[in-house]
């Protein structure tokens, strides 16, 4: 991963232990080189994760329901009126120039390039009057946070506010201990949001570190490249037997330890680094992102395409334990691949030349995930969500393009199916230009409530920030939908 662009995430998960500061005239220098041989064990953010799981369990946090989330984050904010809400009777300049397809639900129609989402549905629910207002990109995080606060751009405290994952991670915990419960396919840092207040342990673990994936450009052409699987290689030099005997060295520095600290932190962190060299070490992480594992249809079934091969590989994760997993529907590490403003000489296109290739693209991986996590028996515990920041303006031509649209964060559209929810519904409409919400207005406090419910996290669940004071996990009086329970 390389290196965050946001201040406050460039700290390391072991900041708690202060390893810089001097804490005495003679062990200070021994206790500093033990922290820094603890941390540089397995060189991840686990055993931070790991000991805050165990806490969970000791403070009778629910744990490990069996349920998981699959965020699809189309990075830039997809057009509503060219997706899920079209309007073919008004001018072309308001409906776009696209035309619609009849859905398996009477009566509703969306855009003629999502054939495979038409046929089926019945088992999907279309929110269509999302209220994403101060939701913007670089960084996207309001919606991902349900918190209108957490936006940057306007809010100093904005990166504070924890990522949905995050609060699930922390409050339900991985649903197999080897695995770990928050993971994101990261395009850019600003595409993602972490933990904020709750701690860097709670920030996503970088899949794409784990797998061995198409490596594409800016513009979403093949390389030729494919990244290496970082995160199980070794260091040169540095082997499995050598990271066994590494751990088995520390194990002698226990008399040290008891010396230096007797309040047992130490020991704790020798438990948690060991757990976290457990995972590196262990099969089940390996085996999940290894996609050369899969079979050979089901991978033929996803496409090659990098994104099919990231759904696919998300399917594997929850599959193998991992709670919520966000992936970054990408090519360009700037707004986003889905930003259609379609300015002369841009890279992203407008309508016609940048959304229209990414539509069949989305609707055939969409669609084939929702299949495969049916017929492996995962879609009643599975909830896949897919959004973007916010949606589109209701005329074309903005900025100077011919058919792109502008930033809109005054409502958008977006889709959920699975978790054993009640589908085959449209919530919500907006005005006959697509201008505004209609009827059924839903927050992004709503959509975190929702998916807390799903998970069981309690919704009058808090946590402290650095100052002591408690905030709810959810925010602006959001409440699960009804219409889905």
């Amino acid at each position: 991963m390389s290196p965050c662009q946001n201040s406050q995430h460039g700290d390391h998960a072991f900041r708690g232990l202060h390893g810089r500061d001097r804490e005495g005239l003679v062990l200070a220098d021994r206790r500093g080189m033990l922290k820094a041989g603890f941390a540089g064990l397995a060189g991840l953010s686990l055993p931070g994760l790991l000991q805050a799981r165990a806490d969970s369990v000791k403070q009778n946090a629910p744990i490990s329901s069996g349920k998981s989330v699959i965020l699809l984050w189309l990075a830039g904010g997809p057009s509503h009126l060219d997706t899920w809400d079209p309007k073919p009777d008004r001018p072309f300049e308001n409906r776009g120039p696209f035309g619609v397809t009849q859905t398996s639900l009477p009566g509703i129609q969306i855009c003629e390039h999502l054939p495979k989402q038409a046929q089926i549905m019945d088992q999907i629910t279309t929110i269509r009057s999302v209220d994403c207002r101060k939701s913007n990109h670089e960084p996207n995080m309001v919606m991902q946070t349900g918190n209108r606060d957490s936006a940057p751009r306007i809010s100093p405290k904005g990166y504070n506010w924890p990522s949905i994952g995050s609060v699930v991670a922390r409050f339900h915990g991985a649903n197999n201990p080897a695995m770990p419960a928050y993971a994101a396919f990261q395009r850019s840092s600003s595409h993602v949001a972490y933990a904020g207040y709750l701690g860097k342990q709670y920030d996503p673990f970088m899949a794409q570190k784990a797998a061995r994936l198409p490596i594409l450009d800016l513009v979403g052409k093949e390389t030729g490249k494919v990244s290496g699987a970082d995160m199980f290689r070794m260091p040169s030099g540095l082997t499995f037997d050598r990271l066994q005997n590494r751990r088995t060295l520390l194990k002698d520095f226990d008399r040290i330890k008891q010396a230096l600290d007797l309040n047992g932190s130490m020991e704790a962190l020798d438990y948690y680094h060991q757990k976290a060299a457990d995972m590196v070490l262990g099969k089940r992480a390996q085996q999940a992102f290894d996609l050369s594992l899969e079979d050979e249809k089901t991978r033929d079934r996803y496409g090659k395409h990098l994104w099919s091969q990231q759904v696919l590989l998300a399917r594997r994760l929850v599959e193998a334990g991992v709670s919520f997993v966000t992936i970054d529907l990408s090519y360009h590490t700037a707004s986003g691949t889905w930003d259609n403003h379609g300015i002369p000489g841009g890279v992203y296109g407008g309508i016609s030349k940048g959304l229209r290739p990414l539509l069949p693209l989305f609707d055939h991986f969409y669609t084939t995930l929702l299949a495969d996590l049916k017929e492996r028996g995962l879609l009643d515990d599975t909830l896949v969500v897919a959004m973007g920041e916010f949606g589109r303006t209701p005329n074309i031509g903005t900025q100077e393009s011919i058919d792109g649209r502008n930033h809109w964060p005054v409502v958008m559209s977006m889709l959920l199916a699975g978790g054993g929810l009640r589908h085959g519904q449209v919530i919500g409409s907006t005005e006959r230009d697509g201008s505004d919400v209609r009827n059924r207005p839903v927050t992004p406090g709503d959509l975190a409530a929702t998916i807390y419910r799903h998970f069981g996290v309690p919704q009058d669940s808090t946590y402290e920030d650095p100052r002591g004071r408690p905030h709810f996990v959810v925010q602006e009086g959001g409440r699960p939908l009804p219409e889905l329970f």
